[in-house]
């Protein structure tokens, strides 16, 4: 089968509208997490989240055409912009690739929840002006698979149009899709693109209700505590990431700078319960990912950094430790999670921190785990506590893992 390369990045979060911005910023230990303005929380027993700030989607779209795309859309244009700008194929001046490549070149699109803002708003509008009022723009608006389909009409992608729905690990799974659809021959090129908005009513107050969320209101900026012992819950987060995967024969053929090759991927499911984790899922998705990467190289792999899930939850955390303790044993590698800096993407998280973990291999220093004033002593690994470190990186992984039990890990190796 083919190998495959990354060969552009491209994100938006609450740290930065770049790559470059926002991984100096999660580097230099930076929080985006503030109160919430997006809509009005103040009812609302949680009212912090890591919000995109100055985002005007004009600069992405028409103006016109703003109206018809639901706010995760409009993330996920601007992080697949800047990646297809970063890996070559579009310009200042030009956005579709060449017809000679469009019938190649795919889409793999997530999101864990879609268009909430519209569907509540659309919802209410419905419930108090009735259907007659519903806007033309509402369905294709919320769609999770539209964040395909806006992206592959902008820049052309004729090639296979796939989108993933599973929570958490959606964006992880679509880099693993894309993958393995240029393994197969399916395509030679895919773009890969996470995204999700749900910071609104609906989406805050429903995880509130789970009891899922942080409630330091009045602390934003140390809320998400990964591994801390004082953890209670995740912060909700918004934002894309985008990733251009080619084949390498492709890659080096136009001369494309490679950023990393992905050797490895697993996935698997918990079959347990809804909502709430065990380690054996996330386990043998990691188990999975490492023994496709020792069948790549033709000999064992070792990884040098994990960014981990690492949500701030008092179970996922726990379990998550337990897990890369249980694969790793004497040999764990350094781990680290960049929520408690941008909160938890949810659909989106998998692609963007598989951005900062290859940025982490390409600039050979780890992003630190934030807020760890208290380490839980059952998260007894290294988390690279507070403070960024340098270290000689080859191999990192990537894991994320959602709700209903759906997990995802990732590795990249260093190209050489």
């Amino acid at each position: 089968m083919r190998r495959v390369v990354i060969t552009g990045i491209g994100t938006i979060n609450c740290l930065g509208h770049n790559v470059e911005d926002s991984f100096k910023a999660v580097v230099n230990a930076e929080c985006g997490i503030d109160t919430i303005t997006l809509f009005d929380a103040s009812d609302y027993p949680v009212q912090i989240a890591g919000e995109v700030k100055d985002f005007d989607p004009t600069t992405v779209m028409d103006k016109k055409e703003v109206k018809k795309a639901d706010r995760f859309i409009q993330l996920g244009l601007k992080a697949a912009q800047e990646a297809m700008r970063d890996a070559g194929f579009s310009t200042a001046e030009k956005s579709r690739v060449d017809d000679s490549i469009s019938e190649r070149f795919g889409i793999v699109s997530a999101s864990g929840i879609g268009g909430l803002s519209t569907i509540e708003r659309n919802s209410v509008v419905c419930e108090a002006r009735g259907p007659r009022k519903i806007s033309p723009f509402f369905i294709p608006s919320s769609l999770v698979n539209m964040l395909g389909g806006f992206i592959s009409i902008e820049h052309g992608l004729k090639g296979p149009s796939l989108s993933h729905v599973t929570a958490c690990a959606a964006s992880t799974h679509a880099i693993a899709d894309g993958v393995k659809t240029i393994m197969l021959g399916g395509a030679d090129r895919i773009l890969a693109v996470g995204a999700e908005s749900a910071i609104c009513g609906a989406g805050v107050g429903g995880f509130a209700a789970m009891k899922a969320l942080s409630d330091r209101n009045d602390d934003p900026k140390t809320a998400s505590r990964p591994f801390d012992s004082g953890r209670d819950g995740f912060v909700m987060g918004e934002g894309a990431g985008a990733l251009v995967l080619e084949s390498l024969e492709a890659a080096q053929e136009r001369g494309a700078k490679i950023y990393a090759e992905v050797i490895g991927f697993g996935e698997s499911g918990d079959a347990n319960h809804i909502t709430s984790p065990v380690m054996d899922g996330p386990l043998r998705a990691m188990r999975a990912a490492m023994a496709m990467a020792k069948n790549t190289l033709g000999e064992e792999v070792k990884i040098d950094y994990i960014n981990a899930h690492g949500t701030s939850t008092p179970v996922g955390d726990l379990n998550e430790t337990a897990a890369i303790k249980e694969l790793f044993g004497n040999n764990v590698p350094l781990v680290s999670s960049t929520k408690g800096q941008i909160g938890h993407c949810l659909g989106a998280a998998g692609a963007i921190e598989a951005i900062f973990a290859i940025k982490s291999l390409n600039e050979g220093i780890i992003p630190p785990t934030i807020n760890i004033q208290n380490q839980d002593p059952e998260c007894d690994l290294d988390y690279v506590a507070n403070v960024a470190r340098k270290a000689e990186l080859t191999t990192v992984m990537s894991n994320n893992f959602g709700f209903g039990g759906t997990n995802a890990s990732v590795i990249f190796k260093k190209f050489k």
